[in-house]
């Protein structure tokens, strides 16, 4: 019912997929795009916990580390990317960069605020029994933050992938930006909608991949569903 040039036909659509299957540029472009990703999360996830451990348990941490972070995610990170081409070119850093910049944020946020809502009472009981304050922070507050981590962990990588879409429309030479850039000069509607497709079907993987990690890793928690 649409001109091929606004929107490809699903048949189109579902054989522009076939034949980049086929021919490997899908599976090429896919490998490279999921490499950034995973090489920009990864840097997220370490400095994302680091800072929320450090911010969480102590007070001069929080008033060195939290305001700055504050000031950074009130900012438009994605308006960035024009600093990062000029501070480290045109390479694979400005986008892992991207990644890690908009992953880091749900990751502290929602561990910080983990680490705050663990229950006075569970860490009164620890000090009781006699736990030093680093087995309590790892015994109690950590397992006791951890939901909140996942939670974070889950929108960081909606966040990363959305990222990387937009970092791979910047001279990118590789990867599923790459596709679509091509094809968008060409006015290749049915390879930006597959591309798009597979954006999709990745950021819903790896959110599965989370929800696994939390069924195991939370299993000593009673869902309110089951409840």
């Amino acid at each position: 019912m649409l001109p091929e040039r606004i929107l490809a036909s699903p048949t189109q659509i579902a054989a522009t997929a076939w034949e980049l299957v086929r021919s490997g540029d899908l599976l090429r472009g896919l490998l490279v795009s999921f490499l950034r990703v995973a090489a920009g999360f990864g840097i997220a996830l370490v400095l994302g916990v680091a800072l929320a451990v450090i911010s969480g348990l102590s007070r001069i941490g929080e008033v060195l580390v939290d305001p700055p972070l504050q000031m950074l995610k009130a900012m438009p990170f994605l308006g960035l990317l024009p600093l990062f081409i000029l501070w480290f070119g045109i390479g694979e850093a400005p986008k892992v960069g991207l990644v890690a910049l908009g992953a880091l944020f749900p990751i502290y946020l929602t561990l910080h605020a983990g680490i705050r809502g663990v229950d006075l009472k569970l860490v009164e009981a620890g000090r009781t029994l006699g736990l030093t304050r680093l087995e309590r922070v790892r015994h109690i507050i950590l397992p006791g933050a951890l939901p909140s981590l996942l939670v974070g962990v889950r929108y960081g990588l909606s966040i990363a992938w959305l990222s990387l879409v937009v970092g791979e429309q910047i001279n990118a030479s590789s990867g599923l930006g790459a596709l679509i850039t091509n094809a968008r000069d060409f006015l290749q509607t049915d390879v930006i909608v597959v591309c798009l497709l597979v954006y999709a079907a990745m950021g819903l993987a790896t959110d599965g991949l989370v929800r696994l990690l939390e069924a195991r890793g939370l299993r000593w928690r009673r869902p309110v569903v089951a409840a």
